[in-house]
């Protein structure tokens, strides 16, 4: 081979090279934050997840030594040692925590042979049922518990799929979880997700989904009525407990929907080819929080959370960084969103791990 061409192969090889790297750094660019965002709790013993916010209080979900349990705390202090609600048997797990504005708190517990949802009153010692008897004989095994601020209108959704009722309730108590199934619960409901792997399809539609639909049940404390709605979860409820958003899936797609808790006005709210996910109503009920992977074309694992106007129906992506796996929003109050993230808190935009904290973003 001559010099000439010799030198000829190896120019194309440092530009393809130079090329290459190029496209590298370009693709790992850090990008600057759309909205200030700060650590609000940061536990290197624990994994804290799922914020929920109702008056003066927000409660959190978390596991500690493989022991699942959920936390009552001021909305000025989360770092507060607070009020947890704790297993009071052997290998019972509390999660799914949820605040009331009394100071009331909601969970999830398996004490009962299936798993159950339950009140802790605000005041005394005493704990009350969520559900019928159907929730009691294991006929439903809620997950994803919400509640309107006063405590009265509570949703959660449940598998109806037969076959999946033993792996649910494994799921449910497994304090050996794997860390990023922990803050991402939407995945339970999708067979290629719902379980840790090295890689995953794309929430896209196209995309087939093996697990038949989950359904979405809201159960009425003053009336005692429980009311289904088909092919739901991620359920939640507005302030003033008239209306339950909801995440529904289409051919391996997710998007939100909303209804009137009477039955009227069903309204699908987004139309996008991937994943939107665990919606949050604003305090005043204008607008709505949720989690999607829009902008990273689908990635199970890197979702960011938006927020859409409910009157113009403009939706504006609040949080980004590389790689991080935003989940859980609640709005604090109307300016700034509390939720989980797996961010490093000495670098939030540029780097990520497994260790869930519970994050701030401050809107305008």
């Amino acid at each position: 081979m001559s010099k000439s061409w010799l030198n000829l192969v190896a120019g194309l090889i440092v530009t393809v090279s130079l090329g290459q790297t190029a496209i590298a750094r370009t693709e790992q660019k850090v990008p600057e934050p759309i909205y200030p965002v700060q650590v609000m709790l940061e536990d290197a013993k624990r994994e804290t997840v799922y914020p929920s916010v109702a008056g003066d209080f927000v409660v959190y979900s978390q596991r500690v030594n493989n022991a699942f349990s959920v936390v009552r705390v001021s909305k000025g202090d989360l770092n507060a040692a607070g009020h947890p609600i704790v297993a009071a048997q052997h290998n019972e797990a509390i999660r799914y925590g949820v605040a009331i504005k009394d100071g009331a708190i909601g969970y999830i517990s398996n004490r009962m042979g299936p798993i159950s949802a339950w009140m802790h009153q605000a005041e005394g010692d005493g704990h009350i049922a969520i559900g019928n008897i159907s929730t009691f004989t294991g006929a439903l095994m809620p997950a994803n518990l919400k509640a309107s601020v006063d405590g009265n209108l509570w949703c959660f959704d449940s598998s109806l799929e037969k076959t999946r009722r033993a792996r649910v309730l494994d799921d449910y108590s497994d304090g050996f979880k794997q860390e990023e199934l922990i803050g991402q619960q939407w995945r339970m409901y999708h067979s290629d997700a719902w379980r840790y792997k090295q890689g995953y399809y794309a929430t896209e539609t196209g995309t087939k989904n093996k697990f038949q639909a989950p359904a979405l049940f809201l159960f009425d404390r003053n009336s005692s009525q429980l009311t289904m709605f088909p092919g739901a979860f991620n359920g939640a409820v507005s302030p003033d407990g008239k209306r339950v958003v909801f995440v529904r899936e289409d051919s391996g797609n997710y998007d939100l929907w909303m209804q009137g808790v009477d039955g009227h006005g069903l309204t699908q709210l987004t139309s996008n080819t991937f994943g939107d996910f665990e919606p949050a109503f604003s305090p005043d009920g204008s607008r709505i929080a949720f989690i999607s992977n829009r902008d990273t074309k689908g990635n199970v694992r890197e979702t960011s959370i938006y927020v859409m106007n409910l009157k113009s129906g403009n939706v504006e992506r609040v949080t980004n960084a590389l790689k991080a796996t935003d989940g859980g929003p609640a709005w604090l109050d109307n300016k700034s969103i509390v939720f989980h993230s797996n961010r490093d808190p000495k670098k939030p935009q540029a780097s990520s791990g497994e260790k869930w904290n519970l994050w701030k973003v401050m809107l305008k």
